[in-house]
């Protein structure tokens, strides 16, 4: 099998510049042979990280390597099958994933899949149109179209904010961080890895799931033992209140509120 570097999404292909003046018609397509410089371009433009030339003839050539080209059918003077974005991704075994911990297998559907997204750039002019999203929504058509597919994952540099708030507005799980994953100039970088599960897969419960399930425990446990000493304290105080005439005597609003809140706080 071809080895292909760690997947990348650059900052710059998720910053949101100003639009174009006209109005685009964005249409998408598999990536072809004819795509070659500028797909390498643009690699260039928005990727601190260098990719090797076997990389992006498997993408041109339908190697290994699944593909779909953005092209603006509005632009004029011959460039309107001309790239202003993509998304390239490839198959891989579910068993010998990184997330393979993660995935509920089903024995009767045979050896399990998932697509691994390796690259995604929008260029600049074209940033906030909702490209990227739409890239990615045909990432996961594609991967739910094939039964033994079990989900879409990628990681993600952990100061590209831009990008990880994308994710998890399309339903992504953010189930790792990985430290030193990336080498940029001679500098380690974290990443953050996101999983989109399909085809009614679902991971067991993740180690992040895992914190904040024991930090929320916590927290309501805080709140309870918190509202339990209060309502001792201003009972305390009411002992030496006598009621006259047999009047029924009525406790302070604020121990009434106490008390309707005594109770785990769930998130």
């Amino acid at each position: 099998m071809s080895r292909f570097p760690r997947g990348f999404v650059g900052d710059s292909s998720m910053e949101e510049p100003e639009t174009p003046l006209r109005r685009p018609s964005i249409c998408f397509r598999p990536i072809n042979p004819s795509d070659l410089e500028r797909l390498e371009q643009i690699h260039r433009d928005l990727f601190p990280i260098r990719y090797e030339s076997e990389f992006f003839q498997n993408v041109v050539n339908g190697g290994d390597i699944v593909s779909w080209a953005a092209v603006d059918r509005s632009r004029p003077d011959g460039h309107s099958e001309e790239l202003i974005g993509f998304v390239t991704a490839k198959f891989v075994l579910a068993k010998e994933s990184e997330i393979s911990d993660l995935i509920r297998y089903d024995s009767s559907k045979g050896e399990e899949t998932l697509v691994y997204i390796l690259t995604l750039g929008v260029v600049e002019t074209y940033r906030k149109l909702g490209v990227a999203k739409s890239l990615i929504k045909e990432v996961i058509k594609y991967a739910s179209s094939i039964p033994v597919c079990r989900g879409v994952y990628l990681h993600v540099i952990t100061h590209n904010n831009p990008a990880i708030r994308l994710y998890k507005r399309m339903s992504f799980r953010c189930v790792r961080r990985l430290h030193g994953f990336y080498l940029i100039n001679g500098q380690h970088f974290d990443s953050y890895l996101f999983v989109y599960f399909v085809n009614g897969s679902r991971s067991p419960c993740s180690p992040l799931d895992l914190v904040v399930l024991v930090l929320n425990y916590v927290r309501s446990g805080i709140k309870v033992v918190a509202s339990k000493l209060t309502m001792k304290q201003e009972e305390k105080g009411l002992k030496g209140v006598k009621c006259k005439d047999n009047m029924r005597c009525l406790l302070p609003t604020q121990t009434k509120r106490n008390l309707a809140s005594s109770g785990y706080d769930y998130v």
